[in-house]
């Protein structure tokens, strides 16, 4: 995997982390049923998730590119 691709990877992480942090807040402050909130606090949770694991790999690839990169 290239640098750029593992840092592609970082700022995707990073967006979800940031739209997701915004959509809980606005959550917890608006009015919604109980019905919306556990579905969106769900649908956050699996998106937080996936951006934790897309983070990991890119995080796991910049340190390989960059280790790689001190050796040659």
């Amino acid at each position: 995997m290239t640098r750029r691709t593992a840092n592609v990877l970082l700022v995707a992480a990073a967006w979800t982390f940031f739209v997701w942090g915004v959509a809980i807040k606005n959550l917890v402050i608006d009015d919604h049923t109980l019905a919306f909130r556990v579905v969106h606090f769900v649908l956050a949770a699996i998106s937080l998730a996936f951006g934790a694991y897309v983070g990991r790999l890119g995080w796991k690839a910049r340190s390989i590119v960059n280790r790689d990169r001190l050796v040659s």
